[in-house]
Protein backbone atom coordinates (compact mmCIF):
# COMPACT_ATOMS: atom_id res chain seq x y z
CA UNK A 1 0.00 0.00 0.00
CA UNK A 2 1.33 3.65 -0.61
CA UNK A 3 -0.01 6.21 1.37
CA UNK A 4 -1.21 9.38 0.07
CA UNK A 5 0.83 12.65 -0.33
CA UNK A 6 -1.04 15.42 1.06
CA UNK A 7 -1.76 18.74 -1.40
CA UNK A 8 -2.82 20.89 1.49
CA UNK A 9 -0.93 23.98 1.42
CA UNK A 10 0.87 24.55 4.63
CA UNK A 11 1.28 27.74 6.50
CA UNK A 12 4.64 29.62 5.36
CA UNK A 13 7.58 28.60 7.30
CA UNK A 14 8.04 30.49 10.34
CA UNK A 15 11.55 31.71 9.00
CA UNK A 16 9.83 33.33 5.61
CA UNK A 17 7.74 34.82 7.81
CA UNK A 18 10.03 36.30 10.46
CA UNK A 19 12.35 37.86 7.41
CA UNK A 20 9.32 39.55 6.35
CA UNK A 21 7.65 40.90 9.51
CA UNK A 22 11.07 42.00 10.21
CA UNK A 23 11.44 43.95 7.09
CA UNK A 24 8.21 45.42 7.34
CA UNK A 25 7.59 46.34 10.54
CA UNK A 26 11.17 46.43 12.84
CA UNK A 27 11.77 50.19 13.67
CA UNK A 28 15.80 51.22 13.51
CA UNK A 29 16.30 53.57 16.68
CA UNK A 30 19.92 52.57 17.18
CA UNK A 31 22.02 55.72 16.59
CA UNK A 32 25.01 53.32 16.34
CA UNK A 33 23.73 51.92 13.24
CA UNK A 34 22.81 54.48 11.47
CA UNK A 35 26.20 55.88 11.62
CA UNK A 36 27.84 52.60 10.71
CA UNK A 37 26.08 51.97 8.04
CA UNK A 38 26.84 55.17 6.70
CA UNK A 39 30.99 54.44 6.90
CA UNK A 40 29.99 51.08 5.51
CA UNK A 41 28.21 52.96 2.27
CA UNK A 42 31.69 55.35 2.05
CA UNK A 43 33.99 52.21 2.18
CA UNK A 44 31.97 49.60 0.11
CA UNK A 45 31.72 52.22 -2.83
CA UNK A 46 35.04 53.13 -2.28
CA UNK A 47 36.17 49.70 -2.99
CA UNK A 48 34.13 49.35 -6.25
CA UNK A 49 36.42 52.24 -7.15
CA UNK A 50 39.57 50.70 -6.60
CA UNK A 51 37.99 47.49 -8.37
CA UNK A 52 37.58 49.81 -11.80
CA UNK A 53 41.32 49.78 -11.91
CA UNK A 54 40.97 46.25 -12.95
CA UNK A 55 40.06 45.52 -16.21
CA UNK A 56 39.24 41.71 -14.91
CA UNK A 57 36.39 43.44 -13.21
CA UNK A 58 35.65 46.21 -15.71
CA UNK A 59 35.31 43.73 -18.71
CA UNK A 60 32.40 42.38 -16.79
CA UNK A 61 30.28 45.47 -16.41
CA UNK A 62 27.66 47.27 -18.49
CA UNK A 63 24.67 45.89 -20.00
CA UNK A 64 24.14 42.94 -21.23
CA UNK A 65 24.17 43.98 -24.91
CA UNK A 66 26.33 47.16 -25.26
CA UNK A 67 25.47 50.35 -25.62
CA UNK A 68 22.06 49.69 -24.11
CA UNK A 69 20.97 53.11 -21.60
CA UNK A 70 17.60 52.68 -19.65
CA UNK A 71 15.90 55.92 -19.23
CA UNK A 72 15.18 56.51 -15.62
CA UNK A 73 17.64 53.54 -14.48
CA UNK A 74 19.79 52.83 -11.78
CA UNK A 75 23.58 54.82 -12.42
CA UNK A 76 26.57 52.51 -12.31
CA UNK A 77 28.78 54.99 -9.68
CA UNK A 78 32.11 55.54 -11.19
CA UNK A 79 31.32 55.19 -14.34
CA UNK A 80 29.14 56.00 -17.13
CA UNK A 81 26.43 52.89 -16.92
CA UNK A 82 22.77 53.54 -17.00
CA UNK A 83 21.02 50.03 -16.17
CA UNK A 84 17.71 48.80 -15.26
CA UNK A 85 17.85 47.76 -11.64
CA UNK A 86 18.99 44.21 -11.89
CA UNK A 87 21.75 44.62 -14.13
CA UNK A 88 22.71 47.49 -12.25
CA UNK A 89 22.82 45.20 -8.60
CA UNK A 90 24.79 42.80 -10.63
CA UNK A 91 27.52 46.04 -11.59
CA UNK A 92 28.01 47.53 -8.28
CA UNK A 93 27.73 44.12 -6.27
CA UNK A 94 30.46 42.98 -8.48
CA UNK A 95 32.61 46.29 -8.34
CA UNK A 96 32.38 45.97 -4.78
CA UNK A 97 33.51 42.35 -4.01
CA UNK A 98 36.26 42.67 -6.40
CA UNK A 99 39.24 42.68 -4.17
CA UNK A 100 37.94 41.35 -1.16
CA UNK A 101 37.94 44.49 0.31
CA UNK A 102 34.95 45.06 1.93
CA UNK A 103 33.21 44.56 5.45
CA UNK A 104 32.90 41.05 6.99
CA UNK A 105 31.27 39.36 9.30
CA UNK A 106 32.29 36.27 10.66
CA UNK A 107 30.14 33.78 12.85
CA UNK A 108 29.23 29.43 11.80
CA UNK A 109 29.14 31.47 7.80
CA UNK A 110 31.13 34.41 6.75
CA UNK A 111 30.46 36.38 4.66
CA UNK A 112 30.10 40.24 3.60
CA UNK A 113 26.71 41.95 4.34
CA UNK A 114 27.93 44.87 2.36
CA UNK A 115 27.75 42.90 -0.40
CA UNK A 116 23.44 43.64 -0.80
CA UNK A 117 24.40 47.12 -0.83
CA UNK A 118 24.43 46.60 -5.45
CA UNK A 119 20.83 45.12 -5.41
CA UNK A 120 19.65 48.21 -2.83
CA UNK A 121 21.70 51.06 -4.42
CA UNK A 122 20.66 50.01 -7.53
CA UNK A 123 16.79 49.55 -6.80
CA UNK A 124 16.97 53.00 -4.50
CA UNK A 125 18.26 55.12 -7.32
CA UNK A 126 15.61 53.63 -10.20
CA UNK A 127 12.84 54.13 -8.09
CA UNK A 128 14.25 57.63 -6.91
CA UNK A 129 14.80 58.67 -11.12
CA UNK A 130 11.40 56.73 -12.06
CA UNK A 131 9.43 58.61 -9.00
CA UNK A 132 10.91 62.02 -10.12
CA UNK A 133 9.94 61.86 -13.23
CA UNK A 134 6.39 60.89 -12.67
CA UNK A 135 6.26 63.93 -10.27
CA UNK A 136 6.38 62.18 -7.07
CA UNK A 137 9.24 62.50 -4.17
CA UNK A 138 12.09 60.48 -4.72
CA UNK A 139 13.47 58.11 -1.77
CA UNK A 140 16.35 59.93 0.78
CA UNK A 141 19.70 58.43 1.53
CA UNK A 142 18.20 57.34 4.60
CA UNK A 143 15.66 54.94 3.15
CA UNK A 144 19.36 53.27 1.69
CA UNK A 145 20.92 53.13 5.26
CA UNK A 146 17.88 51.38 6.75
CA UNK A 147 17.76 48.86 4.05
CA UNK A 148 21.31 48.45 4.66
CA UNK A 149 21.27 47.66 8.06
CA UNK A 150 18.47 45.55 7.79
CA UNK A 151 20.11 43.30 5.08
CA UNK A 152 23.27 43.15 7.32
CA UNK A 153 20.93 41.84 9.94
CA UNK A 154 18.87 39.13 8.08
CA UNK A 155 22.28 37.99 6.38
CA UNK A 156 24.58 37.71 9.73
CA UNK A 157 21.66 37.01 12.20
CA UNK A 158 21.40 33.09 9.98
CA UNK A 159 25.50 33.06 9.75
CA UNK A 160 25.39 33.16 13.74
CA UNK A 161 24.45 29.18 14.32
CA UNK A 162 24.11 27.96 10.30
CA UNK A 163 27.00 27.13 9.10
CA UNK A 164 26.13 26.91 5.10
CA UNK A 165 30.20 26.14 4.49
CA UNK A 166 29.99 23.13 5.89
CA UNK A 167 27.85 21.39 3.62
CA UNK A 168 29.47 22.91 0.52
CA UNK A 169 27.27 25.95 -0.44
CA UNK A 170 28.72 29.35 -0.17
CA UNK A 171 27.93 32.07 1.90
CA UNK A 172 25.86 33.98 -1.45
CA UNK A 173 22.88 32.33 -0.57
CA UNK A 174 22.78 34.70 2.04
CA UNK A 175 23.35 37.63 0.31
CA UNK A 176 20.29 36.82 -2.37
CA UNK A 177 17.90 36.35 0.83
CA UNK A 178 18.91 39.55 2.52
CA UNK A 179 18.77 41.50 -0.73
CA UNK A 180 15.24 39.74 -2.08
CA UNK A 181 13.73 40.99 1.38
CA UNK A 182 14.71 44.54 1.45
CA UNK A 183 14.80 45.02 -2.20
CA UNK A 184 10.88 43.31 -2.16
CA UNK A 185 9.88 45.90 0.60
CA UNK A 186 11.68 48.64 -1.05
CA UNK A 187 9.30 48.55 -3.80
CA UNK A 188 5.72 48.06 -2.01
CA UNK A 189 5.66 44.36 -1.91
CA UNK A 190 3.07 43.30 0.56
CA UNK A 191 4.01 41.38 3.41
CA UNK A 192 2.63 37.88 1.24
CA UNK A 193 4.62 38.87 -1.89
CA UNK A 194 7.80 39.50 0.61
CA UNK A 195 7.41 35.84 2.04
CA UNK A 196 6.44 34.21 -1.59
CA UNK A 197 9.66 36.34 -3.03
CA UNK A 198 12.03 34.93 -0.20
CA UNK A 199 10.74 31.41 -0.46
CA UNK A 200 12.31 31.23 -4.21
CA UNK A 201 15.36 33.19 -2.79
CA UNK A 202 15.57 29.95 -0.91
CA UNK A 203 14.44 27.38 -3.84
CA UNK A 204 17.09 29.05 -6.47
CA UNK A 205 20.03 26.62 -7.25
CA UNK A 206 22.79 27.50 -4.64
CA UNK A 207 26.51 28.76 -5.31
CA UNK A 208 28.81 25.67 -4.56
CA UNK A 209 31.94 26.93 -3.02
CA UNK A 210 34.73 25.07 -4.72
CA UNK A 211 35.07 28.53 -6.48
CA UNK A 212 36.48 29.65 -3.35
CA UNK A 213 39.17 26.58 -2.64
CA UNK A 214 41.43 24.48 -4.14
CA UNK A 215 42.15 23.21 -6.81
CA UNK A 216 39.62 25.38 -8.27
CA UNK A 217 39.48 28.43 -6.69
CA UNK A 218 38.90 31.73 -9.77
CA UNK A 219 37.45 34.60 -10.12
CA UNK A 220 34.12 33.86 -9.63
CA UNK A 221 34.53 34.40 -6.21
CA UNK A 222 34.62 37.99 -7.17
CA UNK A 223 31.28 38.35 -8.85
CA UNK A 224 29.41 35.74 -7.38
CA UNK A 225 28.02 38.42 -4.64
CA UNK A 226 27.34 40.58 -7.84
CA UNK A 227 25.77 37.81 -9.15
CA UNK A 228 23.68 36.74 -5.75
CA UNK A 229 22.18 40.67 -4.79
CA UNK A 230 21.21 40.97 -8.68
CA UNK A 231 18.94 37.61 -8.57
CA UNK A 232 17.59 38.97 -5.08
CA UNK A 233 16.37 42.24 -7.36
CA UNK A 234 14.95 39.69 -9.79
CA UNK A 235 13.17 37.49 -7.66
CA UNK A 236 11.47 40.73 -5.69
CA UNK A 237 10.16 41.89 -9.46
CA UNK A 238 8.88 38.97 -10.13
CA UNK A 239 6.93 38.55 -6.55
CA UNK A 240 5.46 42.60 -7.72
CA UNK A 241 4.44 41.01 -10.43
CA UNK A 242 2.49 38.75 -8.86
CA UNK A 243 4.17 35.97 -8.94
CA UNK A 244 3.62 33.20 -6.46
CA UNK A 245 5.59 31.81 -3.60
CA UNK A 246 6.72 28.05 -2.23
CA UNK A 247 5.23 28.20 1.78
CA UNK A 248 7.44 25.44 2.67
CA UNK A 249 10.40 26.03 0.41
CA UNK A 250 12.06 25.09 3.27
CA UNK A 251 10.58 22.34 5.52
CA UNK A 252 8.93 20.54 2.62
CA UNK A 253 9.98 16.61 3.29
CA UNK A 254 12.45 15.43 1.09
CA UNK A 255 12.33 18.42 -1.63
CA UNK A 256 12.77 21.15 1.28
CA UNK A 257 15.88 22.89 1.71
CA UNK A 258 16.64 21.09 4.82
CA UNK A 259 16.57 18.23 3.14
CA UNK A 260 17.99 18.75 -0.06
CA UNK A 261 20.63 20.67 0.56
CA UNK A 262 21.01 21.58 4.94
CA UNK A 263 21.19 18.15 5.36
CA UNK A 264 17.86 17.60 6.98
CA UNK A 265 18.35 20.51 9.72
CA UNK A 266 16.46 23.16 10.60
CA UNK A 267 18.25 26.67 10.84
CA UNK A 268 19.31 27.29 14.51
CA UNK A 269 18.74 31.19 15.93
CA UNK A 270 20.95 32.66 18.84
CA UNK A 271 18.63 36.12 18.69
CA UNK A 272 16.15 37.67 16.80
CA UNK A 273 16.41 40.56 14.13
CA UNK A 274 17.39 43.65 15.36
CA UNK A 275 20.56 46.19 14.52
CA UNK A 276 23.43 43.75 16.09
CA UNK A 277 25.03 43.08 12.89
CA UNK A 278 25.27 46.32 11.48
CA UNK A 279 26.62 47.43 14.65
CA UNK A 280 29.50 44.76 14.99
CA UNK A 281 30.47 44.13 11.38
CA UNK A 282 34.08 43.92 10.63
CA UNK A 283 35.81 46.60 8.30
CA UNK A 284 38.75 45.70 5.79
CA UNK A 285 41.15 48.56 6.34
CA UNK A 286 44.17 48.12 6.24
CA UNK A 287 44.89 45.07 3.94
CA UNK A 288 42.93 43.87 0.87
CA UNK A 289 43.21 40.76 2.64
CA UNK A 290 41.17 37.51 3.50
CA UNK A 291 39.08 38.17 6.75
CA UNK A 292 40.85 35.42 8.75
CA UNK A 293 43.86 36.85 7.57
CA UNK A 294 44.02 40.35 8.48
CA UNK A 295 45.78 39.68 11.84
CA UNK A 296 48.48 37.28 10.64
CA UNK A 297 49.35 40.06 8.33
CA UNK A 298 49.38 43.17 10.56
CA UNK A 299 51.60 40.65 13.23
CA UNK A 300 53.54 40.01 9.65
CA UNK A 301 54.20 43.69 9.04
CA UNK A 302 55.07 44.46 12.71
CA UNK A 303 58.03 42.03 11.91
CA UNK A 304 59.09 42.91 8.79
CA UNK A 305 61.48 45.22 9.96
CA UNK A 306 62.97 42.26 12.19
CA UNK A 307 63.48 40.02 9.12
CA UNK A 308 63.74 41.98 5.72
CA UNK A 309 67.46 41.31 5.33
CA UNK A 310 67.23 38.27 6.60
CA UNK A 311 64.43 36.39 4.38
CA UNK A 312 67.13 33.72 3.01
CA UNK A 313 68.29 33.10 6.36
CA UNK A 314 64.71 31.62 7.62
CA UNK A 315 64.10 28.65 8.70
CA UNK A 316 60.43 28.01 9.85
CA UNK A 317 57.81 30.61 10.12
CA UNK A 318 54.96 29.71 12.31
CA UNK A 319 51.46 31.06 12.15
CA UNK A 320 49.41 30.00 15.16
CA UNK A 321 45.35 31.05 13.99
CA UNK A 322 42.29 29.79 14.38
CA UNK A 323 40.36 26.71 12.68
CA UNK A 324 38.07 28.22 10.32
CA UNK A 325 41.30 29.94 8.89
CA UNK A 326 43.08 26.25 8.91
CA UNK A 327 39.64 25.12 7.06
CA UNK A 328 39.42 28.14 4.88
CA UNK A 329 42.79 29.81 3.42
CA UNK A 330 45.43 27.12 5.16
CA UNK A 331 46.94 26.75 1.38
CA UNK A 332 49.68 24.21 0.08
CA UNK A 333 50.97 24.13 -3.66
CA UNK A 334 50.97 26.41 -6.68
CA UNK A 335 48.40 29.10 -6.31
CA UNK A 336 47.03 30.05 -10.30
CA UNK A 337 45.38 33.30 -10.03
CA UNK A 338 44.95 36.93 -7.94
CA UNK A 339 41.67 34.77 -6.54
CA UNK A 340 43.81 31.78 -4.95
CA UNK A 341 46.28 34.33 -3.74
CA UNK A 342 43.82 36.08 -1.96
CA UNK A 343 42.76 33.29 -0.04
CA UNK A 344 45.88 31.76 0.90
CA UNK A 345 47.36 32.75 4.40
CA UNK A 346 50.96 31.70 4.11
CA UNK A 347 51.04 33.73 0.34
CA UNK A 348 49.23 36.80 2.30
CA UNK A 349 52.10 36.38 5.20
CA UNK A 350 55.09 36.19 3.21
CA UNK A 351 54.17 39.38 1.03
CA UNK A 352 53.51 41.42 4.40
CA UNK A 353 57.35 40.09 5.77
CA UNK A 354 58.86 41.13 2.57
CA UNK A 355 57.32 44.30 2.55
CA UNK A 356 56.21 45.81 5.24
CA UNK A 357 52.60 45.83 3.35
CA UNK A 358 50.07 44.20 1.53
CA UNK A 359 48.33 45.73 -1.34
CA UNK A 360 45.39 44.72 -4.14
CA UNK A 361 48.50 44.67 -6.73
CA UNK A 362 50.58 42.19 -4.71
CA UNK A 363 47.96 39.42 -5.60
CA UNK A 364 48.62 39.76 -9.31
CA UNK A 365 51.25 37.88 -11.58
CA UNK A 366 53.55 39.97 -11.52
CA UNK A 367 54.66 40.41 -8.30
CA UNK A 368 53.28 36.77 -7.47
CA UNK A 369 56.75 35.42 -10.17
CA UNK A 370 58.93 36.09 -6.93
CA UNK A 371 60.22 32.94 -6.23
CA UNK A 372 61.08 33.89 -3.05
CA UNK A 373 57.20 33.93 -2.20
CA UNK A 374 56.90 30.25 -2.76
CA UNK A 375 60.21 29.62 -1.05
CA UNK A 376 59.06 31.54 2.05
CA UNK A 377 55.30 29.77 2.04
CA UNK A 378 57.05 26.09 1.79
CA UNK A 379 58.19 27.44 5.10
CA UNK A 380 55.26 27.95 7.01
CA UNK A 381 53.29 25.84 9.49
CA UNK A 382 49.28 26.49 10.80
CA UNK A 383 49.10 25.82 14.06
CA UNK A 384 46.19 25.99 16.16
CA UNK A 385 44.91 27.70 18.97
CA UNK A 386 42.10 26.34 20.56
CA UNK A 387 41.45 29.06 22.80
CA UNK A 388 41.46 31.73 19.55
CA UNK A 389 38.92 29.07 17.87
CA UNK A 390 36.44 29.31 20.67
CA UNK A 391 36.49 32.89 21.10
CA UNK A 392 36.43 33.41 17.29
CA UNK A 393 32.33 32.06 17.91
CA UNK A 394 32.04 33.91 21.60
CA UNK A 395 29.25 36.40 20.64
CA UNK A 396 30.90 38.81 23.53
CA UNK A 397 34.44 38.52 21.34
CA UNK A 398 34.35 37.80 18.36
CA UNK A 399 37.89 37.51 17.81
CA UNK A 400 39.84 36.98 14.49
CA UNK A 401 43.06 36.30 16.07
CA UNK A 402 46.66 35.55 14.51
CA UNK A 403 50.27 35.09 15.64
CA UNK A 404 53.63 35.00 13.77
CA UNK A 405 56.81 33.74 14.83
CA UNK A 406 60.09 33.50 12.45
CA UNK A 407 63.02 31.56 13.44
CA UNK A 408 66.24 31.08 11.67
CA UNK A 409 69.10 28.94 10.63
CA UNK A 410 71.37 29.93 13.17
CA UNK A 411 68.81 28.94 16.31
CA UNK A 412 67.40 32.76 16.57
CA UNK A 413 63.99 33.78 16.65
CA UNK A 414 61.81 36.90 16.81
CA UNK A 415 59.33 37.53 18.91
CA UNK A 416 56.04 36.01 18.72
CA UNK A 417 53.61 38.53 17.63
CA UNK A 418 50.60 38.36 18.36
CA UNK A 419 46.98 40.36 17.52
CA UNK A 420 43.29 38.86 18.19
CA UNK A 421 41.04 41.46 17.12
CA UNK A 422 41.96 43.41 13.60
CA UNK A 423 41.78 47.70 13.41
CA UNK A 424 38.23 47.01 11.56
CA UNK A 425 36.89 45.09 14.59
CA UNK A 426 34.00 47.22 16.91
CA UNK A 427 36.70 46.91 19.73
CA UNK A 428 39.22 48.84 18.14
CA UNK A 429 36.46 51.46 15.92
CA UNK A 430 37.75 54.35 17.72
CA UNK A 431 41.32 53.72 15.92
CA UNK A 432 40.08 52.30 12.89
CA UNK A 433 37.33 55.45 12.04
CA UNK A 434 40.24 58.03 10.56
CA UNK A 435 41.81 54.78 8.78
CA UNK A 436 38.79 53.92 6.81
CA UNK A 437 37.73 57.84 6.21
CA UNK A 438 41.57 58.23 4.62
CA UNK A 439 40.99 54.63 2.57
CA UNK A 440 37.51 56.45 1.11
CA UNK A 441 39.64 59.46 -0.08
CA UNK A 442 42.68 57.33 -1.29
CA UNK A 443 39.83 55.66 -3.46
CA UNK A 444 37.79 58.62 -4.22
CA UNK A 445 41.06 60.42 -5.43
CA UNK A 446 41.74 57.10 -8.01
CA UNK A 447 38.27 57.91 -10.21
CA UNK A 448 37.56 61.89 -9.23
CA UNK A 449 38.42 64.84 -9.96
CA UNK A 450 39.36 66.82 -6.88
CA UNK A 451 36.36 69.24 -6.72
CA UNK A 452 34.08 66.15 -7.46
CA UNK A 453 36.17 64.50 -4.26
CA UNK A 454 35.43 67.31 -2.21
CA UNK A 455 31.60 67.17 -2.84
CA UNK A 456 31.49 63.71 -2.00
CA UNK A 457 33.38 64.24 1.43
CA UNK A 458 30.97 67.07 2.17
CA UNK A 459 27.96 64.78 1.89
CA UNK A 460 29.56 61.70 3.06
CA UNK A 461 30.74 63.34 5.82
CA UNK A 462 27.45 65.04 7.72
CA UNK A 463 24.88 62.28 8.43
CA UNK A 464 22.21 64.90 8.41
CA UNK A 465 23.43 66.03 5.12
CA UNK A 466 23.46 62.83 4.10
CA UNK A 467 20.43 60.92 5.27
CA UNK A 468 18.23 63.71 3.74
CA UNK A 469 19.78 63.95 0.37
CA UNK A 470 17.17 62.16 -2.86
CA UNK A 471 19.14 59.37 -3.47
CA UNK A 472 19.81 59.53 -7.35
CA UNK A 473 20.99 63.24 -6.23
CA UNK A 474 23.57 61.03 -4.73
CA UNK A 475 24.58 58.63 -6.79
CA UNK A 476 25.18 61.50 -9.22
CA UNK A 477 27.54 62.32 -7.12
CA UNK A 478 29.94 59.59 -8.79
CA UNK A 479 28.66 59.89 -12.38
CA UNK A 480 31.54 60.31 -14.88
Amino acid sequence: MTTAISNVRPDPDQVLVDIADYVTKYNVDSAEAYDTARLCLMDTLGCGFEALSYPACTKLLGPIVPGTVVPNGAKVPGTAYQLDPVMAAFNIGAMIRWLDFNDTWLAAEWGHPSDNLGGILATADWLSRTRVAAGKQPLVMRDVLTAMIKAHEIQGVIALENSFNRVGLDHVVLVKVATTAVVANMIGCSDEEIVNAVSNAWIDGQSLRTYRHAPNAGSRKSWAAGDATSRGVRLALMSLKGEMGYPSALTAKTWGFYDVLFKGEPFRFERPYGSYVMEHVLFKISFPAEFHAQTAVECAVALHSHVRGRIEDIEKVVITTHESAIRIIDKKGPLNNPADRDHCIQYMTAIALMKGNLTAPDYEDEVALDPRIDALRAKMECVEDLAWTRDYLDPHKRSIANAVQVFFKDGTSTQKVGVEYPIGHRRRRKDGIPLLEAKFRTNLARRFAAKQQNAILNVCSDARILEAMPVHEFVDLFTV
